[in-house]
C-alpha cells in the first residue's frame, strides 16, 4: 500500500486546512530548511510567526515577535524575541475573546502549556504545538523534519526528492501550489499527485464564524476529533 506525503512550512497555530493535510497524509514533512518567508520590505511577519483570530468580532493578526534574520536564513534559524511579553498578551487575548466559548477550559489546558513553553526556536515551538494539537484531534501522521533528510534541489524537484526520501509514492498538494509547482514532473518521476480540495463547514455559533482562522478558533467552538467523517462533511 502506498504512502501519501504532505509537505508544509511549520506555521504558527495554523488554520483548519493545515490539519486536514495532516489527516490525509501518512507522512507530513515540516519544511524547516527553506528560506524564512517575509512580507513587505524586510519585514519578518509571515504565517510562520502569526495567524488570524477572532478579536472582538473581527479577524486580527496575533503571533510572536521574531528576531531579525539575514536574507536567505532558513526557518530553522528563526528565534522568538521573548523580550516582548507576547505570551502573556496572547493568553490574555484568548481569555478576553474566547472565555465564553463552549470548550474554552479544556482547550486552554492544551494551549496554555504550549504557549508558555520555554522554547525560543520558532520552528521547534511551532512543530511542538502542531504535533500536540494533531494528537488532540486524533491524527496519526508521521512527522519528519526536512532538515533531517538532507535532500537537495529547489521548488518542485525538492518536493519530489523529499517525498521519495520518506518512501512516499503520492504527493498531497494544497490549493495554493499552482503558482510555483510543475505538476507534470511528479508522474515523470514515478509519483502520483493528489489535490487536497478542502473547504471547511461553518462551526460554532453562526454569528461568530469567520472562515480561515487559526485552529485555535475551531478548538474553542467545536473541538471534535478531526476524523474522516468530519472531513467528508467539511470538504466540497
Amino acid at each position: 500500500m502506498g504512502r501519501v506525503v504532505a509537505i508544509h512550512q511549520p506555521n504558527f497555530f495554523p488554520w483548519l486546512g493545515y490539519f486536514d493535510k495532516i489527516r490525509q497524509a501518512d507522512v507530513f514533512i515540516f519544511l524547516d530548511a527553506v528560506d524564512y518567508p517575509r512580507s513587505g520590505s524586510g519585514g519578518m511577519g509571515s504565517w510562520v510567526n502569526r495567524v488570524r483570530l477572532n478579536i472582538q468580532g473581527k479577524e486580527h493578526w496575533v503571533g510572536c515577535p521574531v528576531k531579525r534574520l539575514p536574507l536567505g536564513a532558513p526557518i530553522s534559524a528563526a528565534e522568538i524575541d521573548d523580550q516582548q511579553p507576547w505570551r502573556l498578551k496572547l493568553l490574555r487575548s484568548l481569555q478576553a475573546n474566547y472565555g465564553r466559548a463552549e470548550h474554552f477550559k479544556q482547550v486552554m489546558d492544551l494551549l496554555g502549556p504550549l504557549i508558555d513553553a520555554r522554547e525560543f526556536n520558532l520552528a521547534r515551538f511551532n512543530i511542538a504545538a502542531i504535533s500536540s494539537i494533531a494528537s488532540y484531534l486524533g491524527l496519526s501522521a508521521e512527522f519528519v523534519l526536512q532538515s533531517q533528510l538532507s535532500v537537495p534541489g529547489e521548488s518542485t524537484e525538492r518536493l519530489i526528492a523529499l517525498t521519495k526520501a520518506v518512501g512516499g509514492d503520492t504527493y498531497l498538494t494544497g490549493g495554493g501550489a499552482s503558482g510555483y509547482q510543475i505538476d507534470n514532473l511528479f508522474p515523470e518521476n514515478g509519483l502520483s499527485l493528489r489535490g487536497q480540495s478542502f473547504t471547511p463547514r461553518p462551526y460554532g455559533p453562526p454569528e461568530k464564524y469567520i472562515a480561515g482562522l487559526s485552529i485555535i478558533d475551531y478548538l474553542m467552538h467545536d473541538g471534535r476529533p478531526f476524523t474522516e467523517s468530519f472531513a467528508e462533511t467539511a470538504a466540497q
